[in-house]
């Protein structure tokens, strides 16, 4: 979810809380400071706040994805609860770790982890068993979903390093109370979860696999005997 200072109002309506964004500037945070869920203020240099962010562009990568579009309406559906989890995750890191806040918080719980690992298992039945690491590529639409891996990877790390400065907990001390483990494992199991979806948009055919350095040489050497230019060849391309 990210966090903007703007005028928000929160109802319930028919069980649901609904945010209305009356506008989207007020200035407020001119200032370098940014509001939580519960009305605290925070620097936006907050290691909260950069875990935040990191969600954000993990969210807006996976939506990139799905505007490219050519993907199986299963994989569509997926990464679509995916990008509405994340917005409950970003809640649950802009609300700090209360003691009275189990039935009114915006949590990420452990069957959202669950449910992670099950679509890793279900869409991963099936595919080749790998014998090295897949180079990031493939379809424009598989490449886009390699990179969305790589933002929510670096999105846990942030969550971590935002746990480090917090606490995990709401009898830790320190600036904002504490913030649950449970985003960064979600945010661990979601980067499994995008890599097998790489592999099954891409397919096999699309898949290159890593070469380590020794098995690489005798590669590019070979292609360049079929080349007939040797190494260090002028007429080399660049």
């Amino acid at each position: 979810m990210p966090i903007v200072d703007t005028a928000v109002s929160r109802r319930a309506d028919r069980g649901c809380t609904v945010v209305v964004l009356s506008r989207i500037y007020t200035r407020t945070g001119d200032g370098g400071s940014t509001g939580l869920v519960d009305s605290t203020r925070v620097s936006k240099t907050d290691p909260r706040l950069g875990a935040i962010g990191d969600v954000d562009e993990a969210n807006a990568s996976i939506g990139l994805a799905l505007a490219i579009g050519g993907l199986e309406v299963e994989v569509e559906r997926a990464l679509g609860l995916i990008q509405n989890e994340l917005f409950d995750l970003g809640a649950d890191l802009a609300t700090p770790l209360a003691d009275d806040d189990t039935e009114t918080a915006l949590r990420i719980v452990p069957d959202s982890v669950a449910r992670l690992e099950a679509l890793c298992d279900r869409f991963g039945a099936g595919l080749p068993v790998l014998r090295s690491f897949i180079l990031p590529g493939g379809r424009p639409v598989g490449a886009q979903l390699h990179l969305a891996r790589t933002i929510v990877r670096r999105a846990e790390r942030s969550v971590w390093a935002a746990i480090e400065a917090h606490g995990s907990g709401s009898d830790d001390s320190g600036p904002g109370n504490g913030i649950s483990p449970l985003p960064a494992i979600y945010l661990n199991r979601l980067s499994d979860l995008l890599f097998v979806l790489v592999r099954v948009v891409n397919g096999a055919d699309q898949e290159t696999l890593w070469q380590p350095g020794a098995e690489r040489t005798d590669l590019e050497q070979a292609d360049l005997e079929q080349t007939g230019l040797e190494p260090n060849d002028p007429e080399r391309a660049d």
